[in-house]
């Protein structure tokens, strides 16, 4: 665990912020976050961003998503874990 003094980055934050959204991340960590985002507009917007990401996947079924779309990002999904 990180030390709770130390300043978050930016890219600790990016690396966090699913645990964040769900809750997991200890009450240490989720303070440095939190102090983190109220003086970093850039990850104040990524917070938002990923929070409106899963508002509308979670609105999406697979009915609802054009065949060539889904193709394409199952082939996306299949060679991300290659690179």
């Amino acid at each position: 665990m990180s030390d709770p003094t130390v300043e978050m980055s930016s890219k600790e934050l990016a690396e966090l912020i699913t645990d964040y959204l769900e809750g997991a991340l200890p009450a240490a960590e989720r303070q440095r976050l939190e102090e983190h985002m109220r003086g970093c507009p850039g990850c104040q917007t990524y917070l938002e961003q990923m929070q409106q990401t899963i508002r509308t996947i979670g609105r999406l079924s697979e009915e609802t998503i054009p065949p060539v779309a889904r193709e394409q990002l199952l082939q996306v999904f299949r060679g991300w874990k290659k690179k």
